[in-house]
């Protein structure tokens, strides 16, 4: 990495580009944060230096400078701007036109939201995994910022918009094979998006929805979802197994843009206080576990994490 502790802005990715101010263009959906207190850097840098199989947890906030929205957010998140909700998995399981009308709304968004790129947080973490000092990453997002930019120990505890299921027979596919689908079936339906949404699709009107195809399983016929956990459904018991034993042979967690409103990740942060863990966070706006949190910033993830040491 570039630098050391030092309080300029600019960073030098894994790739030895240099890269100034990158996270200031994506300032639309960041909520604003307090000025950077050099002690608490300090302090995390301590925190840092003392861990050696360090955790981390990541939200949507390490991705808001990607530009990708979160839903919590003061002032800039989706549940603070609109009163449009995420899409609930009991809803999509049994009607055919909610179906419809979400993989509409995701066809459109889809070929922004698979373009998005890391930013120098994801980078840093990645850089962290391949000099021994992260141990393990659950992220709750499903954006794959964190393998796009190399992380391998990495568990999506969500699951990731770039993979679809099938309902019925469970085969995988990618989700940018289906868009070729989607556009032999729809060859002259189009629809212009009104704002966009945190998970890769959009918004847009029924009457724009009703006449959009959607195609099946190539396999077996049946109806596809892509491979994420949506609202009201729960996460794999042995990815819960998992990833709770990864906590629990760490030695210290660090959580980065997560507000933990989330259980599934809530209780990652409850399984590291049993165990006595350490624990750091790096968020703007107040968190579920901040009084368990033996430093807490709240401060942008791209332009702090490069500044720290990971040695």
């Amino acid at each position: 990495m570039g630098t050391r502790m030092s309080f300029g802005l600019t960073v030098r990715s894994p790739k030895g580009r240099w890269i100034t101010n990158l996270s200031r263009g994506f300032s639309l959906f960041v909520p604003p944060s307090p000025p950077l207190d050099p002690e608490k850097v300090k302090e995390l840098q301590r925190f840092i230096t003392l861990s050696k199989r360090l955790l981390v947890i990541t939200g949507a906030g390490i991705s808001t400078e990607s530009g990708i929205p979160d839903y919590r957010s003061e002032r800039v998140g989706l549940y603070a701007r609109t009163n449009k909700r995420p899409i609930q998995h009991r809803d999509f399981i049994q009607s055919a036109p909610i179906r419809q009308r979400y993989w509409a709304r995701n066809f459109v968004g889809w070929p922004r939201f698979s373009s998005h790129q890391p930013n120098p947080a994801h980078w840093a973490l990645s850089s962290w995994e391949r000099l021994g000092k992260l141990y393990w990453l659950v992220t709750q997002n499903v954006d794959a910022l964190h393998t796009k930019a190399g992380s391998q120990r990495l568990t999506e505890l969500h699951g990731c918009m770039h993979r679809v299921l099938c309902l019925d027979c469970g085969e995988q596919t990618p989700r940018g094979a289906l868009q070729g689908r989607f556009e032999v079936l729809n060859p002259t339906w189009s629809a212009e998006a009104h704002g966009v949404a945190p998970d890769g699709d959009v918004f847009l009107t029924e009457e724009q929805v009703q006449s959009f195809q959607v195609p099946s399983c190539a396999r077996c016929g049946g109806s596809l979802k892509p491979d994420v956990i949506f609202f009201g459904d729960t996460v794999n018991p042995a990815k819960v197994d998992f990833v709770h034993r990864r906590v629990k042979e760490a030695d210290s967690l660090l959580v980065v843009g997560s507000s933990l409103q989330v259980y599934s990740g809530y209780r990652l942060i409850l399984t590291a206080r049993e165990k006595k863990l350490p624990i750091a966070i790096l968020n703007i706006g107040p968190t579920r576990s901040d009084n368990m949190a033996c430093v807490k910033l709240d401060f942008r993830c791209g332009e702090l994490l490069p500044l720290l040491d990971p040695h």
